[in-house]
């Protein structure tokens, strides 16, 4: 892989990819001709951009599939209505039941349902011919999503606890006393309130972004190898292209998986502010 790479970026003429390719100007207009602004000593686009009517169609495909798998409740169901029916149940007894515990699951049920089919479809877009780009590639969309997650669970943490019992659930450790305190309540409010959201984003964004880079770079890097060089560089074409197919199979596997893991400790985030003994 390191090989194809090196080779792609050292061919004179190829432009390999980097963050700028995740940037996309507003619909209907090119780098050069989009409106822009100020933002933070940043130059921003103004306009809607491909990442929000992905983030809206991934609405609809969602409620789209939730609803047709669920509209005729046949007793013998189809093949439609089955993976509907297993996919929900594996979020609501594998994930919220399981973790959260029978007494308060039902309550989150909805909204980790929603998370795991939003998340997915958004990053199945990135294999999506026409499409290909996974929404979550966006580090700001990701930290939106992270932030949402946690104004839940520390909403409901608060809501159950009260804020000063809740807070103290959260940094103060069981068991434990005497000055060590001093040291451990700002790790753990550190650890449990600040970097959560951070860690949360960043894995579902490094994930897609890296993931996207590869493919782009194997794309791009084959069809330069194998039309614009000689022999024997050309030969290496065809393999960057096999290596694209490979991480293309191995980017589906992820892409589910990084669906998993968000919902995962979002529902375990939303354990630990319920329990009444951190």
């Amino acid at each position: 892989m390191s090989i194809i790479a090196s080779a792609a970026i050292r061919a004179e003429g190829f432009t390999p990819p980097g963050p700028g390719d995740f940037n996309l100007p507003p619909v209907g207009y090119t780098q050069e001709t989009a409106p822009t602004f100020g933002f933070l000593g940043e130059t921003m686009y103004a306009g809607v951009t491909k990442p929000m009517l992905l983030l809206a169609l991934s609405v609809v495909l969602v409620f789209a599939f939730l609803y047709s798998s669920i509209r005729q409740r046949a007793m013998v169901p189809s093949r439609f209505q089955f993976i509907g029916e297993a996919s929900y149940s594996f979020v609501r007894n594998g994930l919220a039941r399981d973790i959260i515990g029978s007494h308060d699951f039902m309550r989150f049920v909805p909204y980790l349902v929603a998370l795991f089919f939003f998340i997915l479809f958004n990053n199945l877009f990135g294999m999506v011919p026409g499409i290909q780009f996974p929404t979550f590639s966006r580090v700001g969309i990701a930290y939106s999503l992270a932030i949402l997650s946690w104004l839940v669970y520390n909403g409901v943490g608060i809501k159950r606890h009260g804020f000063v019992n809740y807070v103290k659930l959260q940094t103060v450790p069981g068991g434990v006393s005497g000055a060590i305190l001093l040291l451990l309540i700002p790790l753990e409010f550190f650890s449990n309130i600040i970097v959560r959201p951070v860690t949360l984003a960043l894995r579902l964004f490094a994930n897609m972004f890296a993931g996207h880079m590869l493919l782009i770079l194997f794309a791009l890097g084959g069809e330069y190898l194998l039309f614009e060089t000689e022999l024997p560089t050309m030969l290496a074409g065809p393999l960057s292209w096999v290596m694209f197919l490979l991480v293309s199979t191995l980017e589906l596997l992820v892409m589910a998986l990084q669906a998993y893991v968000f919902v995962l400790l979002t529902a375990m985030y939303i354990s630990s502010a319920l329990v009444e003994e951190h």
